[in-house]
């Protein structure tokens, strides 16, 4: 695994916020070269540390929209397959693996609860599911 240094990890975490910024930009706010933050970039990207760049895009929700948190326990050996089912369920937004009691954790958006009470069913529906607990997000703070 590789280790970052100070400006490695200024550099990731400003590339969070914004990962379109211009090396310019990048340099100015690092107090450092255009050329050190091209070559620390290409390295990152090089060494498999940084993967991408991509937007973080506002979803926009209404008020009639629902969103959860869904903790969700899988038997056995059966996460590759139950990962599998979850995401071809439209209404999941991330799923994120785990340990302790849960296995899994997914954030779930429906449009009305009628919708939500639907998704429910097809999750807890999924094969080699075997407990779930589901938290309705009442407000982003």
């Amino acid at each position: 695994m590789q280790l970052f240094d100070d400006l490695d990890k200024r550099l990731i975490a400003i590339l969070r916020e914004d990962g379109r910024a211009p090396v310019s930009k990048l340099a100015n706010v690092l107090g450092v070269t255009r050329a050190t933050v091209q070559n620390r970039l290409d390295r990152l990207i090089d060494s498999g540390a940084v993967l991408g760049f991509t937007i973080r895009a506002r979803e926009e929700y209404g008020p009639d929209v629902v969103r959860a948190i869904m903790m969700i326990e899988v038997s056995g050996q059966s996460t590759t397959r139950v990962i599998r089912s979850l995401r071809g369920i439209a209404a999941l937004r991330q799923l994120h693996s785990t340990n302790g009691k849960w296995d899994l954790v997914a954030e779930l958006s429906a449009d009305s609860l009628a919708d939500f009470d639907r998704v429910l069913r097809d999750v807890r529906g999924i094969p080699g599911i075997t407990n779930s607990e589901t938290s309705i997000l009442l407000s982003t703070v």
